[in-house]
């Protein structure tokens, strides 16, 4: 699962990092250390440009998909819904079933993107409680808050998709007359120790929560974000998990539990679980 992310990183710094041709100043959003549900969020994709855009690109002449730094919706909207209220419980779509998942299927053939972040949260759960959320009996309660990071410092390249939605009840000419909104894909977490684990609590991502967002290693992205790839059985080899190994993961304060609170003190690691918290 992934309910919570941080993404701090400047525009440019990951225009630079994904190659990105077009990316729009006016599209700049904050640093945020506590990404929720429903924000708006960076992602980057592969897509012909508009015509006035275009004008000044070989696009404008080819119609040649253009690397984008974009400003989504986090929370899909499917096209054929009605209203876009349920946007906020579609976060995430199981690699398992993406391709086959009526919400989903349709992006995942054409509209997929990477949604950049610093790493994410995850509350661990005890054992017994994770068995009945798998098996969906139970919603996990909020514990010990643990950040999940790449042990290298890279940037976290999750895998997601993207949708338009139109809202019938503004005109074309209306800013809000399209909603454009992005899910991210999360796989079963890794039962493989951590790259860098902390001195107590969780050895492996599986012992935090028994799913993760599936990460994207720089080798998949190109393959990842081209729409001319359009194969379900094709594209459903690149939800292959990352190379075990590469993650650590920390305790960080409870106080990311609270969606109102934000700054880079969220991503201090603590020496220990904070007081009154079970791992």
């Amino acid at each position: 699962m992934c309910g919570r992310y941080a993404a701090s990183r400047r525009p440019e710094d990951l225009a630079g990092i994904f190659e990105v041709e077009k990316w729009e100043p006016e599209e700049t959003l904050e640093p945020d250390y506590n990404v929720a549900p429903t924000k708006e969020v960076y992602a980057v994709l592969d897509r012909p440009l508009k015509d006035a855009d275009a004008a000044s690109t070989s696009s404008s002449v080819t119609g040649k998909p253009v690397r984008q730094l974009r400003k989504l919706k986090w929370g899909l909207v499917p096209s054929w819904a009605k209203t876009p209220e349920g946007g906020a419980r579609m976060i995430n779509a199981r690699a398992e079933t993406v391709h086959e998942k009526p919400s989903y299927r349709r992006a995942f053939a054409a509209r997929r993107c990477i949604l950049p972040a610093d790493g994410y949260y995850e509350w661990v759960t005890a054992a017994a409680e994770r068995d009945l959320e798998v098996e969906g009996k139970k919603k996990r309660p909020r514990k010990q808050p643990y950040f999940v990071t790449p042990a290298d410092g890279s940037v976290f390249a999750m895998a997601g998709l993207y949708e338009f939605w139109r809202d019938k009840t503004l005109p074309d000419e209306h800013p809000l007359a399209w909603w454009v909104t992005c899910s991210v894909i999360t796989t079963e977490a890794e039962t493989s120790p951590l790259a860098v684990a902390p001195a107590e609590g969780p050895r492996a991502l599986a012992d935090i929560h028994p799913r993760m967002p599936l990460m994207l290693t720089a080798d998949r992205w190109d393959a990842w974000l081209d729409p001319a790839r359009t194969d379900v059985d094709d594209l459903r080899s690149l939800l292959e998990p990352p190379p075990a190994g590469l993650m650590r993961a920390y305790p960080v304060s409870t106080a990311v539990s609270n969606v109102r609170n934000n700054g880079p003190e969220l991503l201090k690691e603590l020496e220990g679980p904070e007081e009154g918290t079970l791992f």
